[in-house]
């Protein structure tokens, strides 16, 4: 049975609220290796069912959360550098635009 568009996004928001509603209170937070407790970092926690847990260090109150699938997609789109960051260039000014 394929999955109507209404039937994705209901079950899409139900995943979604019970992700949120668990408690993390207790969860391991892990960081990249090599950095300092001092330094700004990302922090991930691995919840039930491949989810993921992400938060900054200078604001670990706010917490986003995946589930397996879109921490899946995130990952892979890293790897294939869909969020490399572009080089800035620098404002030249209204008339540069």
């Amino acid at each position: 049975m394929v999955e109507t568009e209404a039937e994705i996004k209901a079950r899409k928001e139900r995943e979604r609220d019970e992700l949120y509603a668990l408690d993390i209170s207790g969860v391991e937070w892990h960081c990249a290796p090599g950095t300092e407790e001092h330094e700004e970092r990302v922090e991930i926690a691995y919840l039930p069912e491949g989810a993921v847990a992400m938060r900054s260090s200078l604001d670990p109150d706010t917490v986003l959360r995946y589930t397996e699938a879109e921490w899946r997609a995130f990952v892979l789109g890293a790897r294939d550098g869909e969020f490399d960051l572009k080089p800035m260039t620098h404002d030249a000014g209204p008339e540069a635009r």
